[in-house]
């Protein structure tokens, strides 16, 4: 078995992402639990990336409204296209619904990843969670 992405809701991907979410976000990153879960989790489509052992490597968020978010790959999983295929999967699920076009708020230091896969940069650069973030789009062609 290779690495692979599952998509699903939340009852089916809340194990695995949520490992994943905890290693980056709150051991790593050291942010506040209370800003890292959210009613949203119910509400959108998720992709778990699996190593070849069927590790849970990476997750992301779809929103209904066409964000994408909680991108994270674990540390030891970094620079192996992990993060690529994650977000290929979930803006492939919102074309395949008919979104026009996908946002995310890029930590700013992942900003050159996401413009390599055609996102764009909007506004200025902001705080969330006590980390620089910028708002990119990437619109999908006609």
């Amino acid at each position: 078995m290779n690495r692979h992405i599952t998509i699903g809701n939340w009852t089916q991907q809340r194990t695995a992402a949520r490992a994943v979410r905890d290693e980056v976000f709150i051991v790593e990153q050291a942010i506040p639990v209370e800003l890292e879960w959210d009613d949203m989790d119910a509400l959108c489509v998720h992709a778990v990336a699996y190593d070849a052992q069927g590790q849970a490597i990476g997750t992301g968020r779809l929103l209904p409204d066409g964000h994408i978010g909680r991108m994270a790959v674990s540390r030891l999983a970094r620079g192996a296209g992990i993060g690529a295929m994650i977000l290929q999967a979930l803006m492939e699920q919102a074309r395949a619904r008919g979104d026009q076009a996908v946002l995310l708020n890029a930590q700013t230091h992942a900003e050159d990843f996401y413009a390599r896969h055609g996102f764009v940069r909007e506004g200025e650069e902001f705080m969330e969670a006590g980390i620089p973030h910028i708002q990119m789009r990437h619109v999908f062609p006609a």
